[in-house]
């Protein structure tokens, strides 16, 4: 799948449903792409799961979702001209529908990787239309119905309405039918009913007479097609080959030495044929009679080089103008299979063994008078070297048209094209260099924010709201106070790094059992750490979080085992208020005489120690924690208090 598609459903995605949804969806899928290239092949999986995620995330259905995005393609294409294609194909909304695979035909020069669909209609009335879809992909049945339907409504100002008739291996949004076109599991085979006024288009259709001069023509000769057209196939009701142009013959021959040349003719087309598009269709005459605008792809078969069969041929009594045929293209296979290239790994000479495979492409008409189909062909050939691949020369095109044309342009342009797709292609992977790295300068930026400020009080500062203050009923503040550290009177350099030094340990090791959303570390000021279980997410069990957190840091600061060093540890809860202060360092402070408490908690408390306000410690002795009173302490500011040890969690028996 090229990009362009995945490009339109990024845009749409965004622009309907915001940034933020497309980076939910990006997340779900695991999707690392920022953007899509137009012209690099992504896997067919990933829209399918781009619908799922969107659909996860929307509430909308899988198959709203895959409908919706075939919709934003037909809105997206027209930023690359598509628009006027479209536009050309026909008068009629009809027109359209039967000109869809010679389309995607056409775009094989812009995108030659292309796994396009095939579609035909089947039937055509006032009401409407039937079409048949076929493709190698599941899941995508719905896409093409969105495609339809905005087709209809932007183009033809129609309000066309889709449905599924039948369908076969259609996996997701499909259902089971009865149709049976092909014998391969994989291929998925829809018949929709598309609901339209088609009024116009079967007026014209029904009074289309033939002129008066086109009545009295004579009958031309079969012959003078096969002149004209020397890459054409004559077939009668059995599609079985009656006649055919001479190049189509010669080029058969040399792509299969050792059969019989006579055989060709009296043969079933897909005995020398294999049919590449349409795809999975039964090639029978009643199928094919009513797909006269359809354009058929069909490769010739081949069976290789038999040397041994081809001089047991050349032994049998044929004419000797069947063996000078034989004589030429045997010269010209040796000529292509055999042309030495230079092996890039060894820079020796190597041989090609193997033509290409020649395609041809054209119509399928129905000759009244001899009642028989005639397929008039040319050669699907982009380039000089695709030419010499497939073993054929200029003059063996088509003298009228623009084959001949098509294949000198495609040459010269070739080099021009190759040197910008290189150019588009270095400056995309160095935009996407760019953009990788901008991304990683993002997140190290909102994580050193959301270090600092919680992150949904960021997200809503980026939103615009400028003062950012809440007010919660009750949270439990933590104070811890890191002791025997360091010694202010001293001015000795070495004893204030070695201060540091272990602060940034212990801090570190308090950073280690801060578990969010359950504790938020709010600041440290000197020797004293400050936590908050309860916000900025609101917490019930705020008291219980507290505890645990307090506890933990107890038993890791003492595994630290560093001489000399302690903590204290101070618990209060109780409403306070938060907000952010501060431009050019914002940092989410609390406020409040809980806060004031708990502070005081810690400065009375002893080494290591947890000391708790009377309300804190009836919380956490409701929640079965082990708690014991030191009775009443003179706290600053609160004069006499009532205070309380905690010991241990619910059920913790020491070891």
């Amino acid at each position: 799948m090229y990009g362009m598609v995945l490009e339109s459903v990024q845009h749409f995605i965004q622009e309907e449903f915001g940034e933020e949804v497309w980076r939910q969806v990006c997340q779900i899928i695991d999707c690392r792409h920022n953007t899509f290239k137009t012209h690099q092949i992504y896997p067919d999986t990933l829209m399918p799961d781009i619908a799922a995620a969107l659909s996860a995330i929307t509430g909308k259905s899988f198959d709203w979702c895959m409908s919706f995005f075939g919709n934003c393609f037909v809105r997206f294409f027209s930023n690359f001209g598509y628009d006027k294609m479209i536009r050309a194909t026909g008068r009629y909304f009809c027109d359209f529908l039967q000109s869809i695979d010679n389309i995607h035909l056409q775009m094989r020069f812009t995108y030659p990787k292309m796994k396009s669909p095939s579609m035909q209609l089947t039937e055509v009335d006032d009401d409407g239309a039937v079409m048949v879809y076929r493709s190698g992909r599941t899941g995508f049945s719905k896409y093409l119905m969105g495609q339809l339907t905005q087709v209809g409504r932007e183009f033809y100002n129609l309000n066309v309405k889709c449905s599924v008739i039948e369908s076969q291996n259609d996996i997701n949004g499909g259902i089971a039918g009865p149709i049976k076109l092909s014998h391969e599991p994989l291929t998925v085979i829809v018949k929709y009913r598309l609901d339209f006024d088609n009024r116009e288009y079967m007026a014209k259709r029904v009074n289309v007479v033939a002129h008066p001069t086109q009545q009295i023509l004579p009958k031309i000769n079969i012959d003078v097609f096969l002149d004209l057209f020397p890459f054409t196939v004559l077939l009668n009701r059995n599609m079985v080959i009656t006649s055919a142009g001479e190049k189509i013959v010669d080029t058969w021959i040399l792509h299969n030495q050792g059969k019989n040349p006579q055989n060709f003719i009296g043969s079933h087309l897909m005995d020398i044929f294999k049919c590449r598009r349409p795809k999975d269709i039964k090639i029978t005459w009643d199928q094919i009679i009513q797909m006269h605008s359809v354009l058929f792809e069909f490769e010739l078969m081949r069976t290789g080089r038999n040397q041994a069969a081809y001089d047991a041929l050349m032994d049998h009594n044929l004419e000797d103008e069947v063996k000078e045929v034989l004589n030429s293209s045997e010269e010209n296979l040796l000529n292509v299979d055999q042309k030495e290239e230079i092996d890039p790994l060894t820079g020796r000479r190597k041989i090609s063994h193997g033509s290409k495979a020649i395609l041809l492409k054209g119509q399928m008409f129905h000759l009244k008078d001899i009642d028989s189909l005639i397929y008039l062909c040319s050669p699907l050939i982009e380039n000089l070297d695709e030419l010499h691949g497939i073993g054929l020369f200029l003059n063996d095109l088509n003298p009228h048209g623009l084959s001949r044309e098509l294949v000198m342009a495609g040459w010269q342009h070739c080099s021009k094209l190759e040197i910008m797709f290189e150019k588009e292609e270095q400056r995309s992977d160095e935009l996407e260099k760019s953009l990788e790295l901008a991304d990683s300068w993002k997140r190290q930026g909102d994580e050193l924010l959301y270090s600092m400020i919680p992150r949904t009080i960021a997200e809503r500062m980026r939103n615009g709201e400028e003062a950012i203050c809440q007010s919660f009923e009750e949270v439990s503040v933590i104070f811890i106070e890191v002791m025997n550290i360091y010694a202010g009177d001293t001015n000795d350099i070495r004893d204030a790094m070695t201060a540091v030094t272990t602060l940034n340990t212990v801090f570190s090791a308090f950073d280690e059992e801060i578990i969010s959303p359950f504790v938020y570390k709010v600041e440290t000021v000197g020797m004293v750490y400050m936590a908050v279980s309860g916000a900025p997410d609101i917490n019930p069990l705020h008291a219980q979080h507290a505890g645990d957190f307090a506890l933990r840091v107890v038993r890791k600061v003492k595994a630290l085992q560093i001489p000399d060093l302690a903590i204290r540890v101070g618990i209060n809860s109780g409403p306070v208020v938060a907000g952010v202060v501060g431009l050019k360092v914002p940092r989410y402070c609390l406020f409040g005489d809980t806060v004031n408490t708990a502070s005081r908690m810690e400065s009375s408390s002893d080494p290591y120690k947890i000391q708790l306000s009377n309300y804190t410690a009836k919380k956490v002795r409701e929640a079965g924690y082990k708690i014991e009173s030191r009775g009443h302490v003179t706290v600053k500011g609160k004069g006499e208090m009532e205070t309380f040890w905690l010991l241990d969690e619910p059920n913790n028996e020491k070891k």
